[in-house]
């Protein structure tokens, strides 16, 4: 990916379109950092989203969640994560899960985001796009850099607003 003028809004806008039943999953690994940026901003919408948004902190096994996830049948699904995208430190990006292979996940994920997805596709009707932030440090440890926890909060910010839209 290349770093261009992006707009996240206007992604994030377009792609709930006619959502009804929203699932947001934060995933990372609590020890890795950044990685952990998905389940923070989880944590942190708590409260602050309507009521048809179901929220789950999926830490490193998101597949535990795939029942649930099912069983709720929502309309869309948007998975938050930490990847490597080939950007500055926090920079974010609304993707499509197909697009996927074009970039490098973190490893911290027991099954790979990509299988995941095509297993919610093939069992739902719901629309899944990947919230993705780049990390700039995924070493062991229990702290968000700047840059990331800057990204998360114009998320935290940004996603209650768009929602009770």
């Amino acid at each position: 990916m290349t770093e261009v003028e992006y707009n996240l809004q206007t992604d994030l806008e377009r792609w709930l379109n006619k959502s009804k039943k929203i699932v947001i999953a934060g995933i990372g690994n609590p020890i890795r950092n950044d990685d952990f940026v998905g389940v923070k901003i989880v944590q942190e919408l708590k409260n602050k989203v309507p009521n048809e948004v179901q929220l789950y902190e999926c830490e490193t096994v998101p597949e535990s969640f795939l029942e649930p996830i099912i069983e709720l049948n929502p309309t869309h699904i948007l998975l938050i994560d930490a990847a490597l995208l080939g950007l500055k430190p926090g920079a974010i990006r609304l993707i499509n899960p197909e697009q996927v292979i074009n970039f490098s996940p973190i490893t911290s994920h027991t099954l790979p985001l990509r299988i995941f997805c095509e297993f919610i596709k093939k069992t739902t009707e719901s629309k899944i796009a990947l919230l993705l932030i780049e990390p700039k440090n995924t070493g062991f440890g229990e702290k968000i850099t700047p840059e990331v926890q800057a990204a998360a909060e114009e998320i935290i910010k940004l996603l209650p607003k768009l929602l009770k839209k």
